[in-house]
């Protein structure tokens, strides 16, 4: 009998082949929103579309995905093309994704939006970074491409102005898929060289022609560049990562060049103005100097030098004379104050200063024994005159008199005729021991009285 019964396998199989083949799911056009996106560490990114009422699991592997010129988000509304399959292993239909951009704005657009946030983040554009341009660079380097308009500006322009520089050009692709990689070669290339300032540009063109100065590995090499970059990006209007993250940005290749070397005719102004300013200065100096030659030359000193001589001599005597003064004052001045050093040390010497402390220590002892026994002496008389009144104040000495305190069974005193009864038993205590008595009679005071 055969087997009606299928396997999960085979129906999905079957399922998987009927999908494969219907030409109406092998290239679908799909616009809906980004959910539970996830971007695999192999490359592959992970997510759901849906839209109001429904949703469907989507892949874009790893080789679809690079071209793409913008990151995924949730929440993203796109455009899709892609097919329709069964993912076998689980058993349901899913979405896999050939190209995607997004919807409502140019990928593009996108893109240049979320790197520029990216790398202003990362302090790309921060101005403490920023490298300044020397003001007589000797060496120049262009990267650029070899036979574009804009390098042909930038050679001539710098050769107008300042033509003693070097210039090299560094060739390099300016669009297309290479155009990236070769441009972050040549400012790698250009950092192991002696150039003074680089210019790296192209000349104007579509977003997508201009779009190799929008990739992140350029603006990476630009950053870590050791040497001042000029970026030089298309048009004025034309505004790229690179001039962001560039120490300057040109509003053309032809603006790069003039910022990149001084004019030769400001220059020249300039050394005239400055020789024109020493000619001046030198003239005063002259001036000023032959002034001080005339009156060096009608004064006393020069037309009378013997007067002058006989009279510097004197004046040399009286100094000497005072010279000699000061020092003889100096040196009895030194040798009293040695005499006085020398007694001083003599006063202060070790046995002297024993034996006046020998003589201070039997001062102090003398003084120490009579004071101690003034004060032994009034401690005692204190003592006594103390011992003395707790005397009168010990009950025992007042019991020695004749006085007694008579106690309670219970060991209470006694100090009212109500506290007792006859027949109780009581205890009296005298100076030499304790008495035991019984009740005969109680007579309060008011009865004694009658």
């Amino acid at each position: 009998m055969n087997d009606k019964y299928l396997t999960v396998t085979a129906l999905t199989r079957y399922l998987k082949r009927k999908i494969d083949t219907d030409p109406h799911l092998r290239n679908i056009w799909l616009r809906g929103e980004i959910s539970n996106f996830k971007h695999h560490s192999r490359g592959h990114m992970y997510m759901t579309i849906k839209d109001e009422h429904a949703k469907i699991q989507a892949v874009m592997f790893a080789g679809n995905n690079r071209f793409l010129k913008f990151r995924p988000e949730n929440g993203m509304s796109v455009l899709i093309r892609g097919e329709v399959s069964i993912y076998e292993a689980h058993g349901q239909y899913q979405l896999y994704i050939h190209e995607m951009e997004p919807d409502g704005i140019g990928s593009l657009y996108l893109a240049f939006e979320q790197l520029k946030d990216k790398l202003q983040k990362k302090g790309y554009f921060d101005p403490k970074y920023k490298k300044p341009l020397p003001l007589y660079p000797k060496h120049i380097g262009v990267i650029t491409s070899p036979t574009g308009a804009a390098v042909r500006d930038i050679i001539t322009t710098i050769k107008r102005r300042y033509p003693i520089v070097k210039v090299t050009v560094l060739p390099v692709f300016v669009q297309g898929p290479n155009a990236a990689p070769s441009i972050v070669r040549a400012i790698e290339k250009a950092n192991e060289m002696d150039f003074d300032v680089l210019i790296v540009g192209r000349g104007g063109g579509s977003i997508e022609e201009l779009w190799s100065f929008n990739e992140e590995p350029v603006a990476d090499a630009i950053f870590r560049s050791n040497i001042p970059i000029i970026s030089a990006v298309g048009h004025e209007t034309d505004v790229t990562i690179s001039d962001y993250v560039a120490d300057l940005r040109a509003p053309t290749p032809t603006g790069a060049a003039e910022l990149a070397v001084p004019s030769q005719l400001e220059i020249r102004e300039k050394i005239i103005h400055f020789v024109q300013r020493l000619n001046k200065q030198m003239q005063r100096e002259i001036t000023d100097a032959t002034k001080r030659l005339h009156n060096l030359q009608e004064a006393y000193a020069f037309r009378y030098p013997f007067q002058v001589m006989n009279q510097k001599e004197q004046e040399l005597d009286r100094f000497v004379e005072r010279l000699e003064r000061s020092f003889s004052h100096l040196l009895n001045s030194k040798m009293d104050e040695y005499r006085n050093v020398f007694q001083r040390l003599q006063v202060m010497k070790p046995s002297r200063q024993m034996q006046m402390a020998r003589e201070t220590l039997r001062e102090n002892e003398k003084r120490l024994k009579v004071s101690m026994e003034r004060l032994v002496e009034r401690n005692t008389k204190e003592l006594a005159y103390r011992i003395d009144r707790l005397t009168l104040l010990n009950p025992l000495e007042i019991m020695k008199r004749g006085f007694a305190l008579p106690y309670t069974e219970n060991g209470n005193i006694i100090r009212s005729v109500r506290q007792v009864e006859p027949t109780d038993h009581i205890s009296v205590q005298v100076a030499d021991g304790t008495i035991s008595c019984e009740i005969l009679e109680v007579k309060e005071e008011e009865e004694i009285g009658k």
